[in-house]
């Protein structure tokens, strides 16, 4: 193996054996004493590029990973607001439901003098049929009224086939049981001695005292399980409040804080879980003579 030097003095490469290593001579080009180095001289090589994919491939997991951690936060933020303004939507257009009955129960009203009895009794004093099959006509659902049986019960064989065409008015979209169909309502009306439901008795307009946009007429009832042909409503005798979620007894709904009501003057309003009790009783009635403050 030989050995390269470089002359100090003229600049002059040398190649020599390295049996010389060490030893001192003239140099070859300008007789200047050189030393021949000790060890063999190693070729300058530069040293080896680094590659850049690596950084590069951790820079973008860094950066994947923080779009999926800001993504997670943004849509963590985002889904409250939507799930509200869905319900919102939902909430509106149940209060829309509650406006076309309360319209239903005001033509009726025109027609014959009076609002529809809580229900028609058989001779026996039976209930047989309730309010919201003799609004139908008044829904545009006169062919549906037609199809019904007045001589049997609201659930003897032929008017249990029926069952299934109940209106989607009386639907309420964030009630998860009636929501997606089935014979259930979601609005019952406000029932008992004193009321504008009061059993098989009439209310016209000059009974109704109170006046007609401080009376209570249809409520929500959700959880109260009570088909929508059947005469069966709202004790207001046993009113303790208004619930969110339903406890099957009150007026109660699936929206948060309240729920909603139609009054008699065919106008819908959203009644909060936080009303007084007092005051709740005294809507319920069409005479009790309660300063309501004209609410």
């Amino acid at each position: 193996m030989s050995i390269q030097f470089t002359c100090p003095q003229c600049g002059v490469t040398t190649e020599v054996d390295e049996r010389l290593a060490g030893q001192t001579g003239p140099c070859r080009q300008c007789g200047a004493t050189v030393t021949v180095p000790a060890e063999p001289s190693q070729p300058f090589a530069p040293p080896p590029k680094k590659s850049s994919a690596p950084i590069i491939i951790v820079v973008l997991a860094a950066c994947l990973v923080g779009a999926v951690a800001c993504g997670g936060v943004l849509i963590a933020l985002l889904l409250p607001a939507v799930q509200a303004a869905r319900e919102a939507a939902r909430r509106s257009q149940c209060s829309n439901n509650l406006k076309q009955i309360g319209l239903a129960l005001q033509n009726y009203a025109d027609v014959y003098k009076e609002f529809p009895p809580q229900y028609l009794a058989d001779e026996n004093g039976k209930p047989m049929h309730s309010w919201r099959v003799l609004i139908l006509p008044y829904m545009e659902q006169q062919a549906l009224y037609d199809q019904y049986d007045f001589n049997e019960a609201w659930d003897g064989p032929h008017n249990s086939q029926l069952a299934a065409q109940m209106p989607a008015v009386f639907r309420c979209p964030s009630d998860p049981v009636t929501a997606t169909g089935g014979t259930i309502t979601s609005y019952v009306g406000v029932s008992g001695p004193g009321t504008i439901f009061d059993g098989p008795k009439s209310a016209n307009f000059a009974n109704i005292t109170d006046g007609l946009s401080n009376t209570l007429a249809v409520v929500e009832f959700a959880g109260g399980g009570v088909h929508w042909m059947e005469p069966r409503d709202l004790d207001a005798s046993q009113l303790s409040g208004i619930v969110s979620p339903p406890d099957g007894q009150n007026i109660s709904s699936y929206h948060p804080g309240g729920a909603n009501a139609e009054f008699a003057d065919g106008h819908a309003q959203f009644l909060s879980s936080s009303i007084d009790l007092q005051f709740l009783r005294a809507l319920t009635t069409v005479a009790g003579g309660e300063n309501v403050g004209g609410f």
